[in-house]
């Protein structure tokens, strides 16, 4: 399985684009009052090493743990509705499709006549134009 790994493009149905941030996205300097050039190419490489630092070591001491727990969240999402959910809703659906067939029945029987009687006595009303 890890060898069908993309190792280049690791989220590609693109699920984090809302997090992609740059130095660009928090950091900017309007005209007027820029710093020193050395303190903001200090700062871009600041930002950058600490974003890529903390996040390296966050998904060291953490990713797998939180990976295994995630998995094991989904295994029983999964198992839950291939063993509880599904075969729930299967038996609802017989069981409701005989009252239908039951309460269509009884419906025909005590409701039909009486609109067929109706409509057979307004199929004879004319409306005329004045």
């Amino acid at each position: 399985m890890a060898d069908q790994l993309d190792m280049v493009q690791r989220d590609p149905n693109d699920l984090n684009s809302h997090i992609k941030v740059r130095f660009e996205d928090v950091l900017g300097e309007p005209d007027g009052a820029h710093s020193i050039d050395c303190v903001w190419k200090l700062a871009f490489t600041c930002f950058e090493c600490g974003k890529g630092l903390c996040y390296k070591l966050l998904t060291i001491l953490c990713g797998i743990c939180i990976a295994l727990a995630w998995g094991c969240n989904f295994a029983l999402v999964a198992f839950d509705h291939v063993w509880c959910y599904t075969p729930c809703i299967r038996d609802f659906s017989i069981c409701v499709g005989c009252f239908q067939k039951v309460y269509g029945t009884i419906i025909m029987c005590a409701a039909g006549p009486v609109c067929e009687a109706c409509g057979m006595m307004f199929s004879k009303i004319k409306v005329q134009k004045s």
